[in-house]
C-alpha cells in the first residue's frame, strides 16, 4: 500500500557528511528526493556525499556552519530558500559528544557547548525551515536523539544525555506547536552504531561492554537506522506525531 516515494520532496539532513546523517541523506535520496546535505567540520566528506546523490540523478546542496550559531543557520537556510524554495522534511541529526567529562568535573564551558550542539541547534534549524514548510501544508521535521536519553548516557557523557533527552522534550512540544500547520514531528533514539562517533569518543573496553548489553550482539550500522526516518517522514506515518522509535538492537531492554 505505502512505499517510500519522495520524489518532488526536498529533505535537509544536518550533520549528514559521515555516519547516520549521511546513510540518511543517500537514502532519501535513494527514494527520489532532492536532499540539502550540510557540514561543519567533515565539509571534504560532506562534498563527497552530495556528489554520490547527484550521480543518483538527483539534486544536492551542500550547506556548511555550525548549527548551535543561529546567524550561520539563518544563512543555511537562505541557501536552501534560493536553491529550492522548500523544505519537505527536516532532518536534525547534527550533533557531539564534544568530550567526556565526568560531573565534578565538568565547567560551564562544557556544559554550554554541549547542550548548544545537541539540544539549541534543533530549535534553530527548525525554526529556520518554518518560513519555507508551512506554505506547502504539511511537513514533517525529525529529531535524533539517543538511547542515552533514557538510560543517563555511559562514563562522562552526562551532558550528551541530558541535552538528549530535551530533544525528547522538545520533539513533544515542537509537535504540539506545529500540529496547526500539519506539521508532523517524530524522533529516533539510535543506540550503539559504528559510526565516526563512536570511534572518537568511545574506547574499545567501553564499546565491548556496550554490545554485551544488546540483544542482537553487535553495533548496529548507521543504514540500520535509516528505514526508522523513511518511515517517520513518510506518508505511511501521516498520523503519526509526537513519538520516538527507539533503534539499538534490544539494548535498552538487555
Amino acid at each position: 500500500m505505502y512505499e517510500f516515494n519522495f520524489a518532488g520532496r526536498v529533505v535537509w539532513v544536518t550533520g549528514s557528511s559521515t555516519g547516520i546523517g549521511r546513510a540518511a541523506a543517500l537514502a532519501f535520496a535513494g527514494c527520489g528526493a532532492d536532499v540539502v546535505v550540510h557540514a561543519n567540520q567533515s565539509v571534504a566528506e560532506g562534498e563527497e556525499v552530495a556528489r554520490e546523490i547527484e550521480r543518483m540523478g538527483r539534486r544536492a546542496l551542500l550547506v556548511t556552519g555550525d548549527v548551535a550559531d543561529r546567524g550561520a543557520v539563518l544563512k543555511m537556510a537562505e541557501c536552501v530558500r534560493e536553491t529550492f524554495g522548500r523544505v519537505d522534511v527536516l532532518m536534525n541529526n547534527a550533533g557531539s559528544l564534544i568530550r567526556r567529562v565526568r560531573f565534578e568535573e565538568a565547567d560551564e564551558a562544557i556544559w554550554d557547548r554541549v547542550m548548544d550542539v545537541n539540544l539549541k541547534s534543533v530549535f534553530h534549524v527548525s525554526q529556520a525551515v518554518l518560513p519555507m514548510m508551512k506554505p506547502l501544508g504539511k511537513g514533517s521535521i525529525i529529531n535524533v536523539s539517543s538511547i542515552a536519553a533514557r538510560s543517563g548516557g555511559g562514563r562522562g557523557s552526562f551532558i550528551y544525555a541530558a541535552a538528549k533527552g530535551g530533544v525528547v522534550s522538545l520533539t513533544r512540544g515542537m509537535a504540539r506547536e506545529l500540529a496547526e500547520y500539519n506539521i508532523r514531528v517524530n524522533a529516533i533514539a539510535p543506540g550503539v552504531i559504528s559510526t565516526p562517533f563512536h570511534d572518537r569518543f568511545s574506547p574499545p573496553p567501553m564499546r565491548a561492554a556496550y554490545k554485551d548489553q544488546i540483544l542482537l550482539g553487535r553495533e548496529g550500522t548507521p543504514e540500520e537506522t535509516v528505514g526508522a526516518a523513511l518511515f517517520l517522514a513518510s506518508d505511511a506515518a501521516s498520523f503519526i506525531t509526537g513519538e520516538m522509535i527507539d533503534v539499538n538492537g534490544g539494548q535498552w531492554m538487555a
